[in-house]
């Protein structure tokens, strides 16, 4: 069996919204501890596809150009005033990243590291670059 693949995967059956939040959870474990301490809180979510609502807040037509998205405030943003407030969420959405693993042919566990860590970028107001950055310490 292929280095970070469950034998689902190997098999050919597209993976489940479970083995994708393995792979998310796995990525989020191997964060520098200052970056986990920081996301207790954040409710992680693994849907089909994102609904109309979140693609027409995004100016998104199509549901499979979004893997991704993280709602709530950054770290930074963040006041005593929040309270009552909804949980900060990640969403990640199976469909796209299963369409996206297809035509890439990048492994999925890399491709959902990815995409984890872009959100998780956000949370923390991070720049692209940052994110990298966070990507390539958190990679194997």
């Amino acid at each position: 069996m292929a280095a970070g693949m469950s034998a689902q995967e190997t098999l050919g059956a597209a993976p489940s919204a479970d083995a994708i939040e393995a792979h998310a959870r796995a990525t989020i474990e191997r964060l520098p501890a200052a970056f986990r301490a920081h996301l207790g809180d954040v409710v992680l979510l693994v849907e089909e596809e994102a609904d109309a609502e979140t693609l027409a807040a995004l100016d998104i037509e199509h549901p499979l150009d979004l893997s991704g998205v993280y709602v709530g405030r950054p770290v930074g943003e963040k006041s005593a005033f929040d309270s009552g407030a909804m949980p900060d969420r990640i969403h990640l959405y199976r469909q796209s990243i299963l369409a996206e693993w297809c035509e890439t042919g990048v492994r999925l566990d890399d491709l959902v590291a990815h995409v984890t860590i872009h959100e998780i970028g956000h949370h923390f107001g991070l720049s692209d670059d940052d994110m990298h950055a966070l990507e390539a310490a958190v990679g194997d």
